[in-house]
């Protein structure tokens, strides 16, 4: 499950910096420079990734949440034998 969380956050975040370096490239032959360059490709970039990798966002955005789900589900039941065994011990 790990290795499916952190593969779909590295394909995103991958996808994130090649659209904020391309979005810099076309700026940058465009007449663009300095702090201007770097606001325009966050602000282009940003857009774009918005709409580009949507669904790459989704499956991102599914796979940490199943892990959290899964993640709290352990501590429940982990929790609830905590408690179970501290119950046994005052019983005793």
């Amino acid at each position: 499950m790990l290795v499916s969380v952190m593969r779909t956050t590295l394909a995103y975040t991958s996808a994130r910096i090649l659209l904020l370096v391309v979005a810099m490239i076309l700026l940058y032959l465009a007449g663009a420079r300095g702090i201007l360059l770097i606001a325009l490709a966050l602000v282009v970039s940003g857009i774009a990734s918005f709409v580009l990798l949507s669904r790459q966002r989704d499956v991102m955005s599914g796979a940490l949440t199943a892990r959290l789900r899964n993640r709290r589900a352990r501590t429940t039941s982990l929790r609830a034998r905590l408690d179970e065994g501290a119950r046994s011990e005052d019983d005793d």
